[in-house]
């Protein structure tokens, strides 16, 4: 996990709709920065659904939603299309954001062990700094932590 009040790792990435997303386009705003294992698995569609359903709160708190996985653009273009999401899903198929921000690692499914993508979530200040990381995030009462920590950073 990356420490908080330091400067957040810049990144640059395409999005669902092929967009370059860099973490500089987002400064006067706040970012939930959210790593996530496999689009349209339970776990992150719960995680994304929710996400989405707080949007507009969220959007009123200043505050934009960028989801990072190692999927494809492909993979995020059906993802988003189904389940209407209005935010970007960045593809990070070299791990390089998902490495720079200690988001792989090991992790335990059913008894097995082995590496992947981490559920963490990082909140960036307007100035492009970490504020507060979520480590084992549960989908679905992780918006609402993130809400309350938001307001009251505000």
């Amino acid at each position: 996990m990356l420490s908080i009040n330091t400067k957040a790792p810049q990144f640059s990435a395409s999005d669902q709709t092929g967009t370059v997303r860099n973490l500089s386009d987002y400064l006067g705003k706040w970012v939930v920065l959210y790593f996530y294992p496999k689009d349209d698995t339970p776990g992150c569609t719960k995680e994304a659904c929710s996400l989405q359903d707080s949007y507009t709160e969220l959007e009123k708190l200043g505050a934009v939603i960028i989801g990072v996985s190692k999927d494809s653009i492909a993979s995020h273009q059906k993802f988003a299309a189904k389940y209407h999401l209005k935010f970007p899903l960045l593809a990070d198929e070299t791990k390089e954001i998902i490495n720079k921000y200690e988001a792989w690692g090991s992790k335990k499914f059913m008894g097995k062990e082995y590496e992947g993508t981490l559920r963490i979530t990082y909140l960036i200040d307007t100035t492009g700094v970490i504020r507060k990381a979520y480590l084992k995030v549960n989908p679905l009462t992780h918006v609402s932590e993130i809400i309350i920590d938001l307001k009251s950073l505000l």
